[in-house]
């Protein structure tokens, strides 16, 4: 699946442009934070086996970064169809009937999505009118609970952009996708990483 965003002219091509633009942050600041977390994860072994200085808070830290790679990264997968999909039904449909399915399935996802961002900005205020903290480096965790409602909302809108895409598909079948992830064939996939290389 592939849906590099495009700005075509239409309303829907602006929207996924630059809702693109946010995802791609998101993600590039979830994959910093990797990296981060990575060098911080040498210098607490190096700290512990060389110096027996290990890093005070480091499971602390860890902890609190989890929620920043885990979720930020979300929408900017759905954009591209890089989550894990049932197709076995959607395979076997085409025109319509296929983005009916679609509509009906996200749909389904929008209304999840939202419960989860209700329940995760609920929790993110218990914790921060608690003063929630870590065990051993009392660090706050409330910046971190509230990741998840924010990335979450980014996820929404950008299930939003496809249900117009999709409701837009289903009126005009014909009409070429935007916004929406299209399975790739190898030779498509192949061609796109070679353009990408150049």
């Amino acid at each position: 699946m592939s849906a590099v965003p495009r700005e075509d002219g239409s309303t829907l091509g602006v929207f996924d442009v630059r809702l693109g633009r946010v995802e791609t942050f998101f993600n590039l600041v979830a994959a910093a934070c990797i990296f981060v977390l990575m060098f911080l994860g040498m210098a607490q072994v190096l700290g512990r086996q060389l110096l027996d200085r290990p890093i005070n808070g480091y499971i602390d830290f860890v902890e609190l970064s989890m929620a920043t790679f885990a979720f930020l990264g979300i929408a900017y997968c759905q954009r591209l169809g890089g989550h894990v999909r049932m197709e076995m039904f959607l395979k076997m449909t085409s025109g319509r009937m296929h983005w009916a399915m679609e509509v009906f399935g996200t749909l389904i996802a929008l209304f999840v999505i939202a419960v989860l961002i209700w329940y995760g900005f609920d929790h993110f205020l218990r914790a921060y009118r608690l003063g929630d903290s870590t065990i051993d480096a009392e660090l706050p965790v409330w910046p971190s609970k509230l990741l998840v409602p924010v990335a979450f909302a980014l996820l929404w809108l950008r299930l939003l952009l496809q249900l117009a895409a999709y409701l837009r598909l289903v009126l005009n079948p014909a009409a070429a996708p935007v916004a929406v992830p299209r399975a790739m064939t190898a030779e498509e996939i192949a061609a796109q990483e070679i353009e990408g290389a150049n």
